[in-house]
């Protein structure tokens, strides 16, 4: 069966939990008033550490979306 959340791209532990809660990265994008390219990197870049303030806006819209998880669940 084909994938249509990631499109096969290799996804972060953030991508994969937001695949699996059903949250496109478009409506993150839009409750956490972060940019596309910001919600992208969280969710493909492994590498990639945001700051504080970044955590607190996608907690934030998450928070709206119904979900909550803590500061640290993705990011250590």
């Amino acid at each position: 069966m084909f994938n249509l959340f990631g499109l096969g791209k290799t996804r972060t532990q953030f991508g994969k939990w937001l695949d699996q809660q059903g949250i496109t990265q478009f409506d993150l994008e839009q409750k956490a008033n972060l940019s596309r390219r910001t919600i992208s990197r969280l969710c493909n870049d492994k590498t990639y550490r945001p700051k504080y303030s970044t955590v607190s806006k996608i907690r934030k819209g998450l928070k709206s979306l119904g979900k909550e998880v803590p500061n640290d669940y993705f990011w250590m």
